[in-house]
């Protein structure tokens, strides 16, 4: 939690690692379907990368906005989905911006669920984050975060990531309650992930995560979902909280 990032416009460490994760069909599906069933009504994503985990709730016809804070991802969004019907609106959103409910005022109470996927451990003032995704939803919306867990599991790919910490469940309903969210559900996820998170990080000492790793980490999805099951999600590389706004 010492670590210091000067923002990139372009950050090529992420887009390796979104590019190599978006060929995990199956762990992505894994992700989608984890927190689909806390997603209602006018839905919108927080951190949408390059789509992978967009495009189920595309597919689905979901009513989802999609957001980044890099335009270049924006862009790639907005070109990835122009084809879909009625188009899907990607907008430039910067949780922390210091004029904040000025520059969103037409989204601000607008939104049943907000969802964040390994989006919040990228800010430094996590807590302020939560408090303006509060502003963007309805009464009683939701929202959703996936942290990554454990800071003893902090490595150079959370360096090179720009990851500022990891979470146990105490952190994460504390940013969750700061942002004036009641919780509603908390769970670990992908307990098998930790062993692979520690050997190539800790171990190998990578920097980013090995393609060949990933695939070979997506083709074994099916057995860690049963894993997930049987430790009844008590431990797990990522945390996961539902927060319905105060």
């Amino acid at each position: 939690m010492t670590e210091k990032f000067n923002y990139k416009p372009i950050d090529n460490e992420g887009m390796d690692i979104l590019s190599v994760i978006e060929k995990a069909d199956k762990f992505n599906f894994w992700m989608y379907e984890t927190i689909k069933p806390y997603c209602k009504g006018k839905i919108l994503e927080i951190g949408s990368g390059i789509g992978n985990i967009s495009q189920f709730f595309i597919k689905e016809k979901y009513n989802i906005t999609l957001s980044d804070i890099r335009d270049n991802y924006c862009e790639i969004l907005r070109d990835k989905f122009k084809t879909h019907q009625n188009g899907i609106e990607v907008i430039n959103v910067d949780l922390v911006d210091q004029d904040f409910e000025s520059k969103y005022a037409n989204y601000l109470g607008t939104f049943d669920t907000v969802f964040a996927l390994n989006v919040i451990e990228h800010i430094h003032d996590d807590s302020l984050a939560l408090k303006n995704i509060n502003k963007l939803l309805t009464k009683n919306g939701k929202v959703i975060i996936l942290v990554p867990a454990y800071q003893a599991l902090y490595n150079g790919i959370d360096k090179g990531l720009e990851h500022y910490r990891r979470y146990n469940q105490n952190l994460t309903n504390q940013i969750l309650i700061n942002g004036n969210f009641k919780i509603v559900k908390e769970r670990y996820f992908n307990a098998m992930g930790i062993i692979g998170w520690y050997i190539s990080g800790k171990i190998q000492k990578n920097n980013t995560i090995p393609a060949e790793q990933m695939g070979l980490y997506n083709k074994l999805v099916p057995i860690f979902k049963i894993i997930d099951k049987l430790v009844f999600n008590k431990i797990g590389l990522s945390n996961i909280a539902v927060g319905i706004k105060e």
